[in-house]
Order: C-alpha cells, then structure tokens, then sequence
C-alpha cells in the first residue's frame, strides 16, 4: 500500500487567491492562467487545448485532465482517446508555413491512481483523434473557432497494422490511410462508428406527425 495514496484533484473557479503569512495576496488562480495559458496557438498549449475540445466534444470535459494518463479522453461509454494536434501557423516568427507531424509513439501506460505501469509497450488507446488547426492566415488564426479545424479519427488497430512500431506519421502519410474526417460536431459520431463500426447507429430524431 502506497503510503502518500494520490491527490484528489479539485476543479478550480479561478477566483482562489494565493496567500502569504495568513494575507490574501493581490492576485490568483485566474492571474496565472492568464500568465501561463494565453498562447493557444503555441504547440505546446495547442496539444491540451485539442485534448479538451475533443473532451467536449464526446461529453468528457466535466473531468479533470491527469497529467501522463496513458491516454488522453475517456468518453462516457469507456471509450480510450488519444488526441494529437497539429497547425501550419505558430505563435513565432515563421518563413514558411509549418509542415504537420503527429507523434505516435507507443507507450508503457502509466496509472495516477495507483502510480504502476502496465506491462506492455503499446498504443494504449482505442481510437486516436488528429487534430488540425487548418486555418492559414495568420492575422485571422483563432483556435477558439472551431471551423478553423479539421479532425481525423482512426482505430489505434488500423494504425498500428500500417506503421507498425513507427513513432512519427505525417499529415500527408495519415491520410493515406483514410482516417475518417470530420468536423467538430461530428467527432462523437465518427469515434463510436471507428469503435463500433455499422452496429452504431446515431440517434436520429423522431419525425413529429403533422398537425
């Protein structure tokens, strides 16, 4: 039995303050939101930012992201998500548009809760999700307008039998592949049919009668 059991994690509002000596100091969680979290068109924040809209997108984002999870979403019918993100704008000085890669390593999968590693080196998920900010002008790039982006959703086994233990793909190579490609609002549909295939039938709405 671990003897330090892991840290609930609680959502935070951004109104909690930092605190010195017993004072309330002049700034909080928000001020360093602000301060960490303004640059989501950098690759380093564009990668959580893709995590939590496709989280959105499946009914997930009520959660808490867990730092080194061994996959990124868990949609409400258990399904193991990995997101990837890719742009051709970034928030630096650029001579020419950025060519997309996605890493796919596979993985020893971690557990925060109980802090062991699985025993095999795989690709933990059940479908990867590819992300991409398509938009390419620079003035009017918004990762916030989802119309700028364009997913790809693929079977973690169809992709394991075309790269095999290959760590990187490229946009041009995964498309070669067929990934489903969609829209925002079409990521939960294209997820469960990559899952479950044509069993899955989407809940159309039911035709009201004339009056």
């Amino acid at each position: 039995m671990e003897k330090y059991s892991a840290i609930t994690v609680t959502k935070k509002d951004g109104s909690e303050s930092f605190q010195l000596d017993g004072q309330v100091l002049p700034f909080n969680v928000l001020s360093f939101w602000q301060w960490s979290s303004s640059d989501l068109v950098g690759n380093a924040l564009r990668g959580k930012l893709a995590e939590y809209i496709v989280s959105s997108a499946v009914g997930s984002n009520e959660n808490i992201r867990t730092e080194w999870d061994a996959y990124d979403v868990v949609t409400p019918e258990g399904i193991k998500v990995e997101v990837k993100s890719g742009a051709y704008i970034q928030s630096w000085a650029q001579n020419r548009l950025s060519r997309i890669q996605f890493g796919i390593p596979e993985t020893q999968g971690w557990d925060a809760k109980t802090n062991t590693y699985s025993s095999q080196i795989e690709r933990q998920s059940d479908v990867y999700v590819f992300c991409v900010l398509e938009h390419k002008n620079q003035e009017t790039i918004d990762p916030l307008n989802l119309d700028q982006w364009v997913f790809y959703v693929i079977a973690t086994s169809k992709l394991n039998e075309a790269v095999g233990k290959q760590k990187t793909i490229s946009l041009s190579s995964l498309l070669k592949l067929a990934p489903r490609e969609v829209k925002y609002g079409e990521i939960n549909h294209a997820i469960k049919r990559v899952v479950f295939g044509s069993s899955y039938q989407a809940i159309q709405p039911t035709a009201k009668s004339g009056g």
